[in-house]
């Protein structure tokens, strides 16, 4: 086989295959319009440098759909400056990764690859089981993964305390107003005698 090799019988492993070579005359069957066809906007230079999502001057999808109200509408665009992130770790991860009486910080969970940023918050949740006593210090977490943490004997220790939740409107949920319909008949019955008093 090394006696049949010289530069006459050299190829390539793989076939090389001629560019295309387009307005060289009538006779190499690419000439007069080169492909192109007859005008239009295709056969203009640059008209194929289109960015993602134009739809030739009409009304685009992303801009005739529905929008919610709200800048920190996952819906809204743009999205705006007030939304948040926070990257979550589960309770299994911790389980694998640390050991017992271990510190389990952000900087810590960087160093072992759990997440990708210390400039994020980081949000503990309750996938899993945690059988170690670890000392946790993260920017939030779930109740079920407190409810863990501190059942394995660790303790979870918040760099961002949780705002408090607004309360809902109760009055709108009819169990609710059942319970609130014989309150306000009793208290229209002591108004009544009230009444007819200052009436005399």
């Amino acid at each position: 086989m090394a006696g049949d090799l010289n530069l006459s019988s050299l190829k390539p492993a793989q076939a090389r295959k001629d560019r295309k070579r387009v307005g060289r005359g009538m006779g190499s069957g690419k000439g007069r319009y080169s492909g192109r066809g007859i005008k239009g906007q295709k056969s203009r230079s640059g008209s194929h440098a289109m960015r993602a999502g134009f739809e030739g001057g009409q009304m685009p999808l992303y801009m005739r759909t529905a929008k919610l109200r709200g800048n920190t509408s996952a819906d809204a665009m743009p999205i705006g400056p007030f939304r948040t992130y926070t990257q979550p770790v589960n309770l299994r991860d911790l389980e694998a990764r640390f050991d017992t009486g271990e510190e389990v910080t952000p900087e810590a969970l960087k160093a072992k690859g759990l997440i990708r940023s210390i400039r994020k918050d980081v949000k503990l949740l309750g996938n899993g089981d945690l059988t170690k006593k670890l000392t946790i210090t993260v920017h939030g977490a779930s109740a079920t993964a407190r409810e863990k943490v501190e059942a394995a004997g660790g303790t979870l220790t918040l760099l961002r305390e949780p705002k408090a939740r607004k309360p809902k409107n109760q009055k709108r949920r009819p169990e609710n107003r059942a319970q609130k319909a014989p309150e306000a008949a009793a208290a229209e019955t002591t108004e009544a005698p009230e009444q007819t008093e200052g009436g005399e």
